[in-house]
């Protein structure tokens, strides 16, 4: 065993090398022009429709930037698309930052050595859910600046961002002008939204941005985003849930849909949201049934906020966005399967796209209507020499009606539209695609103990067993952190000072510490009312711990909310802290630079015999961040300096302690979590890497659907789930931070959570299931673009309905759990039998599945026979996939 992980390591290290070696030397395209006219971007001369995925770098390890990228690639995505990360890449004014996670001219190659374009978004404002939007907090300090309007300190600053980014993509030759990957550049970020409140500096603002932005030299086009007066060569573009009525402000422009939000963000204490896939293609479908020509999906992928680069406030460590490729790289089906097939179902309809000026409209019924896109005569002025045939014709059928079906005629054929939903037709005649039949198979992810394959220490040594997992050792040890004052490295002042202008966001902790005198008079008043002293502040963010002489009085969570915390003092000299916290900086709205951290308002004392006193007044002295930050104590090279003790089993949970401990790593190559269920609020490292926040508050008890209907419009809170379990527990680990064998593992608990329970575990598809009819399509790929053919166009060469299922690299379909060919009832891990059913279907999905990666199984009555004449058949199957004896190798 030993030998063969060391093996794939080296194989592995191996691939990496060829990848770098192939990405640096490579000419990704010979050197071509973009532009763009009314219908869409020209790319070396020829429009295209092209469909984009977002990824964002720096939520992801290097190491895993190619096999997401690959993925996209094959879910049918053209373009890759990012934001810049101001904040990553100038954390010190001046000190640039390219390596790494934020190595962005590794990324961009890398997309480029895929044959894919890259769309880059530089803003610099990014929103993104990201930390501060993105803006590094020295930007704050420098004099007189006002954040994203006509104010000149701002205006330079982010002027010599842009410029920077800019000037490096153009001298690592990554335009396309260049031979490079890059097509498309963005300024700014949905500052339309914002805009009214600067009033004319606003405007005088986007006017500026636009003509610095083209006075750069980029050479390729610019948008602006959710900026309807986006000046006259800067493309405006729509960020929404649906952009199927945006029009640009000008006709010379092509529309462009920038956010197609494929799911939403999740605050700590929320319910995760869920977009379904059948909404979600219809909306891309009308995009481009309507006269759209690019679209990018945010996010492709999500990814994860590693360190404390999550915004807020509130926002969780997980940025998986319900997106086609979840937060650990694994596929989310049917998400990425159904868009798979609709981006091949717009591909085969391009040659009419790209041809016709606009589509022809036809009104099929109430809320019914086809959109149909001939050849063009004007199309002559450009070069479509590679889409001309004998006619070229493509229609979408669609049915908006949220809750009925619709037969309309169309050409003179008869079409059957489920509600809400749009048909495909690529010759204007066959439909190879309908957004609301879903035949991709759903994976149900699971979460498997890992097992010390590797280790020759013993099961009952290494691991606990309780609640059936697998836990990292008991061995345990522990540090307890001061509260309060702890170095040297802290001042006394008068006066609440803010927070941010304190810690400079180098720490989310800030600790306010005075002292207060307490007579025998305010005892005795105390008693006699039967009341107690208390802390009240007009208005905090977001986390806010009141202690007295080293202990608790209670929390405050919220953001700007006022407090009132009773307080027990004792007669005599009272050490009052508060411990201010941040949980991600806001990262949205105007005036960011104001909004700031800690508290605002009066700070009081209340409950004292002789009235409130007023703690502005006092002496305050500032201590910042935690005593185990400063040291890194969470670091490999500098853990074994601080004095750890044994952490005893079954001792109280202690509050503001660190604990660190050491696991071998998994073996195989599935991606690794951390199980922190059992912890309360804190942060957590691996060999020194900062795997991010965690918080284990509890999501309410309602506002989720057992049953989630795609018909309609959707918003975050539809088809939400996850009601009444902590928001997120699992915490992703990359493979790459983590060596054979004694990986340091150090976690900061600020509640007195259970270091005991924590596992680490491993996270793969463990069932998949499928469900498809007679009255499916036939799989995208079969269908051809052909001379000849159904009026010269489209060809397939079988018409049967086929469902595909499939494991993930290095697994195998173990069994077959149910199988119907009928009328099964239900949907996966509820599937039943229904009236009808035919004998064989469990032996011959197995024959065609058992034991193979992957499979097809036709849906046809020459298959499985014929249980019942008359009625529309289904093929209903879930199975299980388990890891195949020689996963290590089927990787290479």
């Amino acid at each position: 065993m030993e030998y063969q992980r060391a093996w794939i390591r080296l194989r592995w290290l191996l691939l990496c090398l060829a990848v770098q070696l192939v990405v640096a030397d490579a000419e990704f395209f010979k050197p071509f022009n973009v532009s763009y006219d009314h219908r869409a971007l020209i790319i070396d001369g020829k429009r295209r429709m092209l469909i984009s995925a977002g990824i964002h770098y720096p939520r992801a390890t290097p190491e895993m930037w190619p096999d997401l990228i690959a993925k996209s690639k094959e879910g049918g995505a053209d373009v890759i698309e990012s934001y810049t990360f101001w904040n990553g890449h100038e954390p010190v004014r001046g000190q640039y930052n390219f390596e790494g996670r934020y190595d962005i001219v590794k990324f961009i190659r890398l997309v480029g050595s895929n044959g894919l374009y890259l769309f880059l978004r530089i803003g610099p404002y990014a929103c993104a859910e990201w930390n501060f939007g993105g803006f590094p907090v020295w930007l704050r300090d420098i004099p007189g600046i006002e954040f994203r309007t006509d104010n000149p300190p701002f205006k330079e600053e982010m002027q010599r961002f842009v410029k920077k980014i800019v000037d490096l993509m153009q001298e690592e030759k990554l335009f396309s002008w260049q031979g490079g990957p890059i097509i498309m550049l963005q300024i700014e970020n949905e500052y339309g939204n914002i805009e009214g409140t600067f009033g004319q500096k606003g405007k005088d603002y986007v006017k500026w941005a636009a003509k610095m932005a083209l006075g750069l030299g980029a050479g390729v086009p610019w948008v602006m985003c959710r900026q309807t007066d986006a000046p006259y060569d800067i493309i405006d573009a729509c960020n929404a849930y649906y952009c199927d009525g945006y029009k640009p402000n000008s006709y010379n422009k092509p529309t462009i849909w920038t956010e197609n939000w494929d799911g939403w963000y999740t605050s700590w204490g929320g319910r995760l949201p869920h977009r379904p896939v059948e909404d979600l293609a219809f909306a891309v479908a009308r995009f481009f049934q309507r006269g759209g020509s690019f679209q990018n999906y945010y996010m492709f992928f999500g990814g994860t906020n590693f360190g404390r680069t999550s915004g807020g406030p509130f926002y969780i460590t997980s940025y998986d966005y319900d997106a086609p490729i979840d937060e650990y790289g694994l596929l989310s089906e049917p998400k990425w399967g159904h868009l798979k097939d609709l981006h091949a179902a717009i591909r085969l309809c391009e040659p009419a796209l790209v041809a016709a000026d606009s589509p022809q409209y036809i009104k099929l019924g109430p809320k019914q209507e086809a959109h149909v896109y001939r050849e063009s005569m004007h199309a002559g002025n450009l070069n479509f020499s590679i889409y001309r045939s004998e006619s070229s014709c493509s229609a979408f059928l669609a049915n908006i009606d949220e809750h009925r079906s619709a037969s309309v005629t169309f050409l003179g054929q008869k079409y059957t539209l489920p509600p809400w939903s749009v048909s495909i037709l690529p010759d204007c005649k066959s439909v190879v695609f309908n957004t609301a039949k879903v035949g991709a198979q759903t994976s149900i992810k699971i979460v498997e103990s890992s097992l010390p394959f590797s280790s020759d220490v013993s099961l009952n040594q290494q691991f606990s067993t309780e609640n059936n997992g697998f836990h990292v050792t008991k061995s345990w040890m522990t540090i307890k952190e001061p509260i309060g004052v702890w170095s040297e490295n802290n001042f006394t002042i008068e006066g609440i000072l803010e927070h941010l202008n304190v810690t400079k966001d180098y720490s989310d902790y800030l600790w306010y510490i005075t002292r207060i005198y307490v007579s025998d008079d305010d005892i005795l008043f105390w008693e006699e009312n039967n009341i107690s002293p208390a802390v009240k502040i007009d208005s905090m963010r977001d986390v806010l711990r009141v202690f007295v002489n080293g202990q608790l009085q209670g929390s405050v969570i919220g953001h700007w909310v006022n407090v009132f915390q009773p307080v027990h003092f004792v007669r005599g000299y009272n050490d009052l802290v508060l411990l201010s916290q941040t949980v991600g900086l806001q990262n949205y709205g105007a005036l960011l630079e104001k909004d700031g951290g800690g508290f605002r308002g009066q700070i009081k004392l209340t409950g004292f015999r002789n009235g409130d006193i007023d703690l502005s007044k006092f002496l305050w002295t500032y201590q910042v961040g935690l005593k185990g930050e400063f040291l890194k104590v969470y670091a490999v090279e500098e853990n074994e300096k601080s004095e750890w003790t044994d952490f005893t089993p079954g001792a109280d949970p202690s509050i503001f302690t660190w604990y660190k401990t050491y696991f071998d790593v998994p073996a195989g190559t599935d991606p690794v979590t951390l199980d922190l269920g059992s912890m309360g609020k804190g942060q957590a490292w691996v060999n020194g890497h900062h795997i991010g926040r965690y918080w284990t508050l509890v999501a309410p008890k309602d506002g989720c659907q057992k049953v989630c209907n795609y018909r309609g419009a959707y918003n975050s809170d539809k088809c939400a789930f996850n009601c009444g379990k902590p928001t997120q527990i699992w915490y992703h680990v990359p493979r790459s931070w983590l060596n054979d064998s004694d990986n340091l593992l150090v976690i900061f608990e600020e509640t007195g959570g259970n270091p005991l329970d924590i596992s680490i575990k491993l996270r793969a598809t463990g069932i998949i299931c499928a469900q498809v009819s007679e009255s499916h399509y036939p799989p995208l790929h079969k269908w051809s673009l052909t001379r000849g053919s159904f009026d010269g166009r489209l060809s397939v060469n079988d018409l049967t309905p086929e469902m595909h299922l499939y494991c993930q690299d290095g697994y195998m379909i173990s069994s077959i759990e149910f199988a119907s060919y009928g009328t099964p009832m239900g949907g996966c891990q509820e599937f039943s039998i229904g009236k009808c059913h035919a004998t064989n279907s469990s032996t011959v999905v197995s024959e065609a599945c058992l034991g193979r990666n992957n499979c097809s199984v036709k849906i046809s009555n020459l298959v499985f026979g014929d249980p019942c004449r008359g009625i529309v058949k289904t093929l209903a199957v879930e199975a299980r996939c388990m890891l195949s004896s020689n996963a290590g190798f089927a990787q290479f």
